[in-house]
């Protein structure tokens, strides 16, 4: 039996790929969909997809009232944790691809998640290249006590850092804590140069146009430096791809599980 899938954010960039893709599938079945501009609408007409059948909805509550097994979470940062909330509340598992989720806000996911015995997965990026640049990252750290990241994006994406980022500082805290030669308070000017701290990792955003999402991290060590970095192209397929794996692997977690390779074996 195909697995019901709801998709909030089901006409952007990403979630119309992923869409596409969940068509061409026999194991997955697409149910309702979240576009508040496209609400009353079919997926199918609005994507030019006849194989979509899905009622395009104007919120998650509206679209949770098709029942689905998978509810897919792509929409912006200010709406991403009520629908993952309220998705837990009907019963569904999550897979969330929206950026800009703090770690307090997955604190609170999976308490709700664990008291419904379902799971989340949470990635920031579900691009392959990203799975093995944080793979890397940890391995890198285990070694090297110093590091920044680099979080590149365009010009209007309005969260920062982004969940790519955020999610790579979050895996570095999990290997130590940085220890860089002087302390932030020390610093001569304003501090704000020396970038954000998050999951205490200093994380510098790039806003410009010309970039898609990129994330580098840079290590140091007397006399050698070590960069992994990751740059995405124009197309949504390699997040599509990774999505459908998610959706599918989704079901076997409960809690908030961080980052595509919770479902891979590396």
């Amino acid at each position: 039996m195909a697995l019901k899938v709801c998709l909030a954010g089901a006409t952007g960039w990403a979630g119309s790929e992923l869409a596409r893709a969940i068509a061409k599938t026999t194991d997955l079945e697409l149910v309702a969909a979240v576009a508040r501009k496209q609400a009353g609408r079919v997926l199918g007409d609005v994507l030019r997809e006849p194989l979509l059948k899905a009622p395009v909805c104007a919120t998650a509550a509206e679209a949770l009232a098709h029942r689905c097994d998978v509810f897919v979470e792509y929409t912006k940062p200010d709406s991403a944790k009520a629908n993952i909330l309220q998705a837990l509340e009907h019963g569904a598992h999550v897979v969330v691809g929206t950026s800009g989720l703090s770690e307090s806000d997955f604190a609170q996911i999976d308490a709700v998640a664990r008291e419904r015995q379902r799971g989340v997965l949470a990635c920031g990026n579900f691009a392959l290249t990203v799975v093995l640049l944080q793979k890397f990252a940890q391995a890198a750290a285990r070694l090297i006590p110093q590091w920044e990241i680099i979080d590149y994006a365009h010009d209007d994406k309005i969260d920062a850092p982004s969940g790519t980022a955020r999610e790579l500082a979050f895996r570095l805290s999990q290997v130590r804590e940085p220890a860089p030669t002087l302390a932030l308070n020390q610093t001569i000017g304003p501090v704000e140069a020396r970038g954000a701290t998050v999951s205490g990792t200093q994380v510098h955003s790039i806003r410009l146009p010309g970039y898609v999402i990129g994330a580098e991290v840079i290590f140091g060590m007397p006399d050698q430096r070590l960069t992994i970095r990751h740059d995405a192209g124009t197309s949504a397929r390699p997040y599509a791809d990774g999505a459908l794996l998610a959706i599918r692997k989704v079901g076997t977690l409960v809690g908030v599980h961080r980052g595509l390779d919770s479902v891979l074996e590396l």
